[in-house]
């Protein structure tokens, strides 16, 4: 028996510099740069996690942050199966944002029931406390506000809570996916095994 493993889709959107980029980067190439580089358009990695004893593919989508890439199209968006929104807990706009990103999110990914679609809120770079404007109670509350969606505060400088928060992507993704009966492969051997030729007749000389 074969069973089909899963491709999840994640979208990351969130303002430019917020950070999209390093989360990525920091939860599938366990890697980090100091060095800020804009994303162009949109890019993606994947990466093969466990969840719930079934292996499932997550590829995560980075986008752009800045206004002129804000609307990629409807194409980009439909398919996703979990969406995480980032925010930079040291610029208060990129939090007030959240509701923007949100909205664009619902219409273009024409969701089916947007209200039960779900999302991860990051507050990242909580590596930077003595810069923070934005708090962890505004943060939740937000999210309470939304339907309970799940908050953590992140840091893809040294991985404050990175793995855990795209896990319950993942989590939240895979809930989403309708079971399927395992596919059965047919045994060739034991096929090949239950064949006997059957002798032919004649003489020997």
């Amino acid at each position: 028996m074969a069973q089909r493993r899963a491709l999840l889709k994640v979208i990351l959107l969130g303002d430019s510099g917020v950070g999209k980029t390093s989360l990525m980067d920091r939860y599938v190439n366990k890697k980090y740069s100091a060095q800020y580089k804009a994303t162009i358009g949109a890019d993606f990695l994947t990466k093969e996690v466990e969840v719930d004893g079934k292996l499932v593919t997550l590829q995560i989508w980075d986008t752009a942050g800045q206004e002129r890439f804000q609307s990629l199209g409807n194409s980009f968006y439909r398919g996703a199966d979990c969406c995480i929104l980032v925010f930079d807990v040291t610029v208060a706009k990129s939090f007030e944002s959240l509701d923007n990103w949100r909205n664009e999110f619902l219409v273009q990914a024409a969701v089916g029931g947007p209200e039960h679609f779900p999302f991860v809120v990051l507050g990242n770079k909580v590596d930077q406390e003595d810069k923070r404007t934005v708090s962890a109670r505004s943060g939740n509350a937000w999210c309470r506000e939304h339907g309970d969606v799940p908050f953590y505060e992140t840091s893809a400088k040294d991985a404050t809570n990175v793995d855990q928060a795209f896990f319950m992507a993942a989590k939240l993704a895979i809930s989403r996916i309708p079971e399927e009966p395992p596919i059965d492969i047919p045994d060739v051997k034991r096929l090949n095994a239950s064949y006997e030729p059957q002798p032919k007749g004649g003489c020997c000389s």
